[in-house]
């Protein structure tokens, strides 16, 4: 057995120093183990069946063993009437007053995830958590109609364990077919966005737009996985469009688990990417980028190493934080309406409507061009280089 169930010989250790009148606190730090496997150890495999609540190592052992045989009978397989509370609480149909069944049919069952569009059949729909405790209300003389909520999962999504009926899983709130594993519940979503790259480390100077050469930058998303990256300078509004064409192999190699992002905005393609459009700026226009939360810059890292521009990221569910961007986002969605397949324009046309784009009269820039704001900007530079020379 692993080191994680008791041994035969830490059975012996407890069972002398029980004798002893050990403390269960002292025992545990003697096994180095947890206070509260040592109090299980002692409530569960002690002799009971001459009412004497005496521990002997070898006996804790037999009832260890006992309990670890597999394969064990379903509490659900083995009583028919537990079966059948469960699984009419579950998909039991909804009524109307009069006894009359209402709501949709329902898709047929085909064994996969949930579905995220068309009619869901209506169920009573308990939780499994609200089957198992309302059992003791409604038996509270029979312990045979017990079971926890534990088990009730176990025997909708564990195949080997299946009492229950496959198609039930649907009856469920989410509806999932499948389990979600323990380490994907505990990823973090936004595991590359540190303290230190947060938009409040982001220096002063850039909310008052003032200092050309802090930009915004996010992603258009199109069908298939198609996308267009979008980089807005916050006080010119000059706006670059990056080409983000498929990988080779898209649509012909398989999608893998943790494999290589063939879609155009995969993590390091992205970077690459980034790299080598805002690589073309002049320095003094290479200020910092803030940027959505999205995985595609979880190699803002590198990013910084390669460009020396500084990487920032917005809080959660706070657009408002990159207005610029988004702004020229919904100006985009002109040329690259949502709905479309966004790979089908080549870098000469996305370049070509970066132009209209940058050429076209603002409000904001007293109705100058962002072309012609950021032509200024630059030769104002040019000439308070040239004054500081002579």
């Amino acid at each position: 057995m692993s080191g994680r169930y008791l041994s035969f010989e830490e059975r012996e250790d407890i069972a002398i120093w029980h004798a002893q009148n050990v403390g269960v606190r002292e025992i545990a730090r003697r096994l180095s183990r947890s206070p509260s496997t040592i109090s299980r150890e002692l409530r569960r495999n002690a002799s009971t069946r001459t009412f004497r609540l005496e521990y002997r190592a070898s006996i804790a052992q037999w009832h260890a063993e006992r309990r670890a045989r597999r394969p064990k009978v379903a509490k659900l397989a083995a009583n028919e009437q537990l079966r059948e509370y469960v699984q009419d609480r579950l998909s039991g149909v909804v009524r109307a007053p009069d006894g009359r069944p209402l709501g949709p049919t329902g898709p047929k069952w085909q064994g996969r995830n949930k579905p995220h569009r068309g009619d869901r059949r209506w169920v009573q729909a308990w939780s499994p958590e609200q089957i198992a405790r309302r059992l003791p209300l409604d038996f509270p003389d029979d312990e045979s109609m017990r079971i926890s909520h534990e088990a009730i999962y176990q025997a909708l999504f564990v195949q080997s364990r299946g009492a229950l009926e496959r198609e039930l899983v649907a009856c469920l709130r989410t509806g999932r077919a499948l389990r979600v594993p323990r380490a994907r519940a505990r990823q973090q979503a936004w595991a590359h966005v540190t303290p230190e790259v947060m938009i409040s480390e982001r220096p002063a100077e850039v909310e008052d737009r003032a200092i050309p050469g802090h930009w915004e930058g996010d992603l258009l998303i199109g069908l298939q996985r198609s996308a267009i990256g979008t980089l807005v300078e916050r006080t010119t509004r000059f706006t670059m469009l990056i080409h983000l064409p498929r990988e080779d192999g898209y649509g012909i190699i398989p999608r893998t688990k943790n494999g290589p992002a063939l879609a155009g905005y995969g993590a390091v393609t992205m970077k690459h990417a980034l790299s080598a459009t805002m690589s073309t700026l002049p320095e003094q226009l290479r200020r910092s980028l803030t940027w959505d939360r999205g995985k595609e810059l979880s190699q803002h890292a590198a990013f910084k190493i390669e460009t020396g521009i500084p990487v920032y990221f917005a809080d959660p569910q706070s657009p408002w934080q990159r207005g610029t961007n988004e702004n020229t986002n919904g100006l985009l969605r002109q040329y690259f309406p949502k709905g479309t397949d966004l790979s089908r324009w080549t870098a000469e046309e996305i370049e070509a409507v970066a132009a209209a784009l940058n050429t076209r009269p603002r409000k904001t820039l007293g109705w100058k061009t962002p072309a012609e704001a950021l032509d200024e900007h630059l030769l104002s530079v040019q000439q308070a280089g040239v004054a500081t020379t002579d």
